[in-house]
């Protein structure tokens, strides 16, 4: 299934981005926690570092609002891509023309909208 990295992942159960990895998870699709602050979901730790390569990405979804995104914007462009997912509150023109450009898909979208109507 596709490779996921939920960028903004959180422990607190009633954040979008906590909802997703779970919601993602249910659906068998393997997702991967990134964020800023250390904790586990479901017994895998958020990847805080980011120098740890994930390999195979298919898919970032953001949950980052786009003030805190251009420190990651080097990290989600290397991670290569075939789409960055902006969901409601993440759109950023900056970042959506850089990944365009480097061959990225993007769209605007929620995630766990997807997810439920299996457009995922």
């Amino acid at each position: 299934m596709k490779k996921t990295v939920v960028l903004g992942a959180s422990d607190n159960p009633t954040r979008y981005a906590y909802k997703a990895f779970h919601r993602l998870r249910a659906h068998g699709y393997e997702a991967v926690p990134v964020g800023i602050k250390k904790a586990e979901l479901d017994g895998e730790p958020i990847i805080t570092d980011k120098s740890q390569p994930i390999e195979e990405v298919d898919t970032v979804t953001l949950y980052v609002g786009p003030r805190n995104q251009p420190v990651w914007y080097d990290y989600i462009l290397g991670l290569k891509p075939k789409r960055i997912i902006f969901n409601p509150g993440t759109e950023n023109q900056e970042l959506e023309r850089m990944a365009q450009e480097a061959g990225i898909d993007t769209m605007h979208h929620c995630t766990l909208v997807m997810l439920a109507s299996n457009s995922y």
